[in-house]
């Protein structure tokens, strides 16, 4: 939506989704624009309770400015559960760009955008997501202090999927301890959704461990990619193809979010979900529908959290060992949270909330 000179306005929808519904609670949402370099973007501030909001910034062509604005506003919700359950003193924050990245990112436009985030004062510290690269958070860097996700030469950690990909396979190997008893997955199938950044990571760790492995892309050059790294890796033709795959024991949707939906639920052959994409459940009750199932969840933003705990030590001092000891956590946390699920009776994804949600209630009593 844009007003008569075509600068863009928040929706009346969405302002009612920030002080009247569920999916509210936002502290801050800022609306940036840079006419010079084609900058439009959106910082969502869900909640510094538990100290500075940290999320990374994802760069998209969103059909409509209302689906950068909501995807801001749930992408920051879920930032601030998977900073808490990581044990991180961060609130969750978001930012999205609006734009093909491959048509518009220049060094103009990402300095631009590190001087509005430079403009919030360190209330959000940014970093890399889909789109947005360790080279970009260079330049934004250039601009503002409070940017991580850096080159080793710039004072950063580099790459952050390399700790993303650990974390959940982390998870996946508490899945299978949980439901068969064995935190190893040799001789199990998995099907990965997307082998980008963080996929093919997870690919790697999956053969290690003597996994069969699926994969699936709408980028053909990434299958090309893996597939000419590990031949023995089987491809389907589309996420459809591949949850629909006989045998599958684990689906790791690893792309965009709200990969679990009304339609995808029924379909799914495999017995757990465990993959690093946020924001998976496409709406409030698909978790008790994958729980009718006897599916089981592990929720995204606790296994995906390698990353952030990679940016995060990068404002301390990065070491690699110090992070990857953190992230390894990921197993004993996911464990602790199908234990709560079942002990409470709910689904392994209220689970979750409730501890993420008690440690921030917690931090605001303080």
């Amino acid at each position: 939506m844009t007003d008569v000179t075509g600068v863009p306005v928040v929706p009346v929808d969405v302002l009612h989704t920030l002080f009247h519904s569920d999916q509210g609670g936002h502290e801050q949402v800022v609306i940036c624009q840079d006419r010079a370099s084609g900058l439009k973007a959106v910082i969502a501030l869900h909640s510094t309770a538990l100290g500075p909001a940290l999320g990374g910034t994802r760069f998209y062509p969103y059909a409509s400015e209302e689906e950068a604005v909501a995807d801001a506003l749930n992408l920051s919700r879920g930032m601030s559960y998977k900073n808490a359950l990581a044990g991180l003193d961060h609130g969750g924050g978001k930012a999205v760009i609006i734009g093909d990245p491959d048509r518009i990112k220049s060094e103009e436009l990402l300095l631009a955008y590190g001087r509005f985030v430079a403009s919030l004062g360190g209330r959000y510290v940014t970093a890399c997501d889909v789109g947005t690269y360790v080279a970009d958070m260079d330049v934004v860097a250039r601009e503002c202090r409070w940017t991580t996700g850096r080159s080793p030469e710039n004072g950063g950690a580099g790459d952050s999927s390399v700790l993303t990909s650990f974390g959940v396979f982390q998870g996946m190997r508490a899945s299978a301890q949980h439901l068969w008893g064995d935190p190893t997955l040799r001789g199990r199938k998995v099907g990965v959704a997307g082998v980008g950044k963080v996929g093919r990571h997870l690919v790697e760790h999956l053969l290690s461990d003597g996994a069969e492995v699926v994969v699936t892309d709408v980028r053909e050059e990434s299958v090309r990619a893996i597939t000419a790294l590990h031949p023995e890796i089987s491809v389907a033709v589309d996420t459809d193809a591949l949850i629909r795959t006989e045998g599958l024991d684990i689906y790791a949707p690893c792309a965009l979010g709200g990969a679990l939906n009304d339609e995808s639920v029924p379909a799914l052959t495999a017995k757990v979900v465990c993959g690093a994409a946020n924001n998976q459940l496409a709406h409030t009750g698909v978790e008790k529908d994958l729980a009718d199932r006897s599916i089981l969840y592990a929720p995204d933003y606790v296994v995906n959290a390698g990353g952030v705990i990679q940016v995060a030590d990068e404002l301390h001092g990065f070491d690699f060992d110090r992070c990857k000891a953190k992230a390894t956590r990921i197993f004993d946390t996911t464990l602790a949270i199908f234990a709560r699920a079942k002990a409470d009776g709910i689904p392994p994804a209220a689970a979750a909330d409730r501890i993420a949600e008690q440690r921030m209630a917690d931090a605001r009593r303080h």
